[in-house]
């Protein structure tokens, strides 16, 4: 894990009454400022300033500097939002009890609806030119790579419970996530085509993977019957630094 989901000594209770409210406190007044945030992404796209935030947040920019050290430091509470947002919606669609293809769709749905909700959030983690953006910090790639090694583990698990080689598993996922990121980029600057369209497209594209590798090995898969055992995947934060 990286520094922005670490847990900081300073957000842990202290045992002083005091100072333990300064520290909710602070964490509570941070996510007030990355919502707004969020709201400035909105308006002024991935080139915001801190003055936009302020504005947004209807507070001066001293203020917030009280809560951020600098534009690097936003970009960090911008990014573990992004990754809470995203995974909030993602880990239930992995893990429904679903029948293959609908749980590949729900998981695709879930993805492709954060982007299309936060477009310019996905842009400005996705950048390697925003001028606030911490030196070897690169949040699309630190999520991708958690997501990736979880599903790793999930199609392990499902290889090995039909007596297949789980060897497999690695460059499917990998493979599987970048795909998908990719086409998201794709999809989300030309919007040729609608949300519903692209997703079909890619879950037909990765069940024809999943069922013609299972059929090499004597395995039929029901696509539209869920499998005896909901293998589940767990994709953790831990709470941030308040900073």
């Amino acid at each position: 894990m990286t520094d922005r989901v670490k847990r900081g000594s300073a957000d842990r209770p202290t045992g002083d009454a005091r100072r333990d409210r300064w520290r909710k406190h602070r964490v509570t007044r941070r996510a007030e400022f990355v919502e707004a945030a969020l709201r400035a992404l909105d308006e002024h796209g991935p080139d915001l300033g801190m003055e936009d935030v302020a504005a947004a947040a209807g507070v001066t920019k001293p203020v917030l500097y009280r809560h951020f050290e600098d534009k690097a430091d936003l970009y960090l509470a911008l990014g573990r939002r992004g990754t809470e947002i995203l995974f909030s919606r993602l880990v239930p669609a992995i893990n429904a009890e679903l029948a293959p293809v609908p749980r590949i769709r729900m998981a695709l749905n879930a993805f492709f609806g954060v982007i299309e909700e936060y477009p310019n959030l996905y842009r400005l983690l996705a950048r390697d030119t925003f001028a606030g953006k911490p030196a070897g910090t690169d949040v699309m790639a630190e999520d991708k790579e958690v997501i990736a090694t979880a599903l790793t583990a999930l199609f392990g698990d499902y290889l090995r419970m039909f007596g297949v080689d789980s060897g497999a598993a690695e460059p499917w996922a990998y493979g599987i996530v970048g795909m998908v990121q990719n086409t998201g980029e794709w999809w989300l600057d030309r919007r040729s085509m609608s949300r519903d369209s692209v997703v079909e497209y890619l879950t037909q594209v990765i069940w024809a993977a999943i069922d013609g590798l299972s059929r090499q090995h004597g395995v039929t898969v029901e696509p539209n019957q869920p499998l005896e055992a909901n293998k589940v995947i767990q994709l953790r934060m831990e709470e941030p630094d308040a900073g």
